[in-house]
């Protein structure tokens, strides 16, 4: 199974969202596609829509699914990549009104630079991506949090 993560930000992301129903319906994804949309307003006969899940279910849908593809949201990526799954993030464009900005083009090239993930960016067919990430092996994701408590722990302490 594919698990498509748009997230939970209000602008619609249509784009990625038809982009996989393309391959769908033209056969170039064989398997079951389940998208969780948010406020992404879309009908479709060959994917099954979620618009959110709880907690839980997101945790079950992301150890079920053999790929991950999501919009570049930091929670959504790094959930992949603690699961040990292949992600394809797709950056949201200020441009097509999906974001405010375009932040998560830096997210994106932070992690795709780290080979943690695989981007689908506007010059680039999806399929093609989906592609890479049968073979993609990626690097290990290790959180810098401890690292960041032990430096406020040590500022607060004066050390």
């Amino acid at each position: 199974m594919i698990f498509v993560v748009l997230g939970t930000h209000e602008l619609p992301f249509t784009r990625l969202i038809g982009e996989v129903e393309r391959l769908k319906k033209e056969g170039s994804i064989q398997e079951d596609v389940l998208v969780q949309h948010g406020h992404t307003p879309y009908r479709s006969d060959h994917l099954t829509l979620k618009p959110f899940v709880s907690y839980q279910e997101m945790d079950l849908l992301y150890e079920q699914a053999r790929l991950i593809i999501t919009h570049a949201g930091t929670g959504s990526i790094i959930k992949g990549l603690k699961k040990s799954k292949p992600v394809i993030a797709c950056p949201r464009l200020a441009k097509y009104g999906e974001h405010n900005d375009d932040h998560q083009l830096q997210i994106v090239s932070a992690l795709k630079k780290q080979e943690h993930i695989l981007s689908w960016e506007e010059d680039m067919l999806l399929e093609d991506v989906i592609q890479q990430a049968d073979i993609f092996q990626p690097r290990p994701f290790q959180s810098g949090r401890e690292q960041i408590y032990q430096l406020i722990e040590n500022f607060i302490r004066g050390v």
